[in-house]
């Protein structure tokens, strides 16, 4: 008996055996759902203890604030977010851009009134870089100054010839978590050169310029280790299309995360960015078999596994446990239930 606890104590988990020292990829929900007004917040919340907390909510400062009311409607998401209601933590917020005379305003309420649990801030339509670094460092000083000692997650929305003209340089920011991409706002800048139904389906996945700047913003983002986020499906209602468009920007682009805009979107989101059963069971099965190895070569099914693969198989099992997929009890006790470092 002594000698299995001692086994069990020495077996190596995943973070430790395969990253190092290395900056963890973020670990967060494949679906965003916005909400602007308190009451569709409070349906967002509810739907998370329904459904599961699988699903991120971002409260919306910049399209839900009606004009003069800025301060009123951040001063409600900070009491919402600091109430019972929001049971998971999982919401963050979307603050006025850089033109906007609130920006500034929507950081101090939101920050010295949630800080400790806002999940996120997100900066839209950024025109160059200079204007999310200026944001960035506004949002990192005011945490100084109200005691908040984490890191606040920022999210940047690139929808501007100038943002994606400098995709990579911002992807590089600091306390960056997430780039969304900006469809609507991208299209509308063409000046017409883009037709407007690029903005659904097929065309947002088949016009040149949106293939090209889509397929930038992945490329941006994954190589600095933050999370590709794309864009809504503006049909509301039909749920095949919204899971179509998840696949689509999943498969075909890279994108690892999906905005949602309506309840029922959520989720056909997860449920097309969610990894395969057949793919969870061999990522478990591998690294189990993996762990006991000491983490060094092993043969599955007649096939040789490294430390490569192991990194792989490791982020399609994180990604299995926060999309709701089923993952053995053995491998969910190792992995997610023992001590990580």
């Amino acid at each position: 008996m002594v000698e299995n606890n001692v086994e069990q104590i020495n077996k190596v988990h995943p973070n430790e055996a395969l990253f190092g020292g290395e900056k963890p990829f973020p670990l967060i929900p494949a679906c965003e759902h916005f909400a602007g007004s308190e009451k569709l917040i409070l349906k967002a919340m509810s739907l998370q203890d329904s459904i599961g907390s699988v699903f991120d909510i971002t409260c919306d400062c910049e399209d839900g604030a009606a004009s003069g009311q800025e301060r009123e409607h951040a001063e409600m998401i900070v009491r919402v977010l600091t109430s019972a209601a929001n049971v998971h933590q999982m919401a963050g917020a979307r603050i006025h851009d850089y033109t906007h005379p609130a920006w500034k305003q929507d950081i101090d309420i939101l920050v010295s009134g949630a800080g400790a649990v806002l999940s996120y801030i997100t900066i839209p339509k950024c025109t160059e870089l200079s204007q999310a670094q200026e944001m960035i460092s506004y949002i990192q000083k005011t945490a100084v100054l109200n005691g908040i000692t984490r890191i606040i997650p920022i999210h940047v929305l690139i929808e501007t010839h100038g943002a994606l003209n400098q995709v990579h340089q911002i992807a590089a920011l600091p306390w960056l978590q997430v780039l969304d991409f900006g469809l609507m706002d991208f299209v509308s800048a063409h000046n017409g050169a883009i037709p407007a139904s690029a903005m659904r389906s097929p065309g947002q996945f088949e016009h040149r310029l949106l293939v090209r700047a889509k397929a930038e913003i992945v490329a941006a983002a994954l190589a600095n280790g933050v999370v590709p986020a794309h864009n809504v499906t503006l049909d509301l209602k039909n749920t095949e299309t919204t899971f179509s468009d998840a696949s689509r920007a999943r498969n075909e682009f890279g994108f690892m995360r999906m905005w949602s805009i309506y309840p029922t979107q959520i989720q056909a989101i997860v449920d097309a960015m969610k990894p395969n059963f057949d793919e969870v069971a061999d990522a478990a099965n591998i690294l189990l078999a993996a762990q006991a190895a000491n983490w060094g070569p092993i043969q599955y099914a007649g096939e040789l596994h490294d430390r490569a693969t192991y990194r792989y198989f490791w982020e399609i099992l994180q990604k299995a446990k926060i999309t709701g997929v089923s993952i053995s009890d053995e491998a969910n006790h190792a992995f997610f239930m023992a001590s990580k470092a």
